[in-house]
């Protein structure tokens, strides 16, 4: 039987509304990510679930908890759902590191698979930690039903391994706060059932890199 997977982006922050990078800064919703956590808790009610994992950090918990308390579960908090870590950049809008550190703001841009932005995290390094955590999870639940809330970067990085894509290109799909995406693991396989469902939202911004 497949695994079938929920990945659900924290809702919105105020730093999403300031074009501010996050990374594992530990900022908790604003109140529309607040309104669109009970959202989309009240559409994930209807289905059924065998485990709720998510990233530590606040963002992602209390979004984990509103759908937690739902359904009933008691969610797990693993760092390894963490949002990529942008070392010198984490605290600044996307102007304030273009102009602080323009050449590291081009390797950004370019999505450079070695950079990690001083004391960061590398592009490469990030996919490879979340691409094993998603996997080791979907194998621990063989046929089951599971809940993953984490970050923007963490949903382009899966979305990218299921269809085989490559981490450099531009994105070509949404990311939007609080959204429902589904997909399916068996034996080895992945593949997309749904993204970015979102007419449980009045609105929600899309994925930044900052996520």
């Amino acid at each position: 039987m497949p695994t079938l997977i929920c990945l659900v982006r924290h809702g919105e922050t105020a730093w999403n509304l300031e074009r501010r990078l996050q990374g594992h800064t530990d900022v908790p919703l604003n109140p529309t990510g607040l309104a669109q956590a009970e959202a989309t808790a009240r559409s994930l009610a209807v289905h059924r679930f065998d485990a709720i994992y998510s990233s530590d950090l606040q963002r992602a918990r209390q979004t984990a908890e509103a759908a937690a308390r739902r359904l009933g579960l008691t969610p797990v908090w693993l760092a390894q759902l963490r949002e990529r870590h942008f070392g010198n950049f984490q605290g600044l809008t996307y102007d304030q590191a273009r102009a602080r550190h323009p050449d590291a703001f081009r390797l950004f841009e370019q999505r450079d698979l070695e950079h990690d932005f001083g004391h960061g995290e590398s592009l490469s390094a990030f996919a490879g930690r979340i691409g094993r955590t998603v996997a080791e999870l979907a194998v621990r639940h063989p046929g089951g039903r599971l809940l993953l809330v984490a970050h923007g970067g963490v949903l382009d990085t899966v979305h990218r391994m299921v269809r085989g894509l490559p981490l450099q290109p531009p994105r070509d799909f949404l990311i939007p706060n609080a959204a429902l995406n589904w997909i399916e693991y068996d034996d080895g396989s992945w593949r997309i059932l749904s993204w970015a469902e979102q007419a449980h939202l009045e609105h929600a911004r899309d994925e930044l890199p900052d996520a």
